[in-house]
């Protein structure tokens, strides 16, 4: 099956710079890249909850682009440098974006080092219409 790269609009010198798409579309599936809060720039928002909103903002971008929502989203990855101490925050910043109640599957994982973020989530689509 091809594949075909998607990028949100306007585009970031991030993924251009680092050699890497925003999101892969495969048939009807979207495989989005980790997506971060990260502002036009390329620095990371240094508020958390910012960061968070952003990283959501930008991975809605990235979907619009593929011609989908957060409502398409099937499978999330979520990466943490202290989930712990951010979890309340992050559920805060998800429950408004992400619909339900029938929620993706969602798994969290506790990393050391995102290169200065501190939250980054990678996520599988169902691009309606699709293949």
């Amino acid at each position: 099956m091809k594949r075909e790269a998607i990028f949100p609009t306007g585009g970031n010198p991030v993924y251009e710079a680092n050699r890497y798409s925003a999101a892969i579309k495969s048939g009807d599936l979207l495989f989005a890249s980790g997506h971060v809060g990260m502002r036009a720039d390329g620095t990371p928002e240094p508020d958390f909850s910012k960061q968070v909103d952003l990283a959501f903002s930008n991975l809605q971008r990235t979907l619009a682009a593929a011609g989908c929502t957060l409502e398409d989203v099937i499978d999330v990855t979520t990466f943490h440098t202290d989930l712990e101490s951010q979890f309340d925050t992050i559920m805060q910043v998800r429950d408004r974006y992400v619909p339900g109640p029938v929620y993706p599957n969602w798994t969290a994982v506790g990393v050391a080092f995102l290169s200065g973020f501190d939250f980054e989530m990678k996520v599988i689509a169902r691009v309606p219409g699709g293949a």
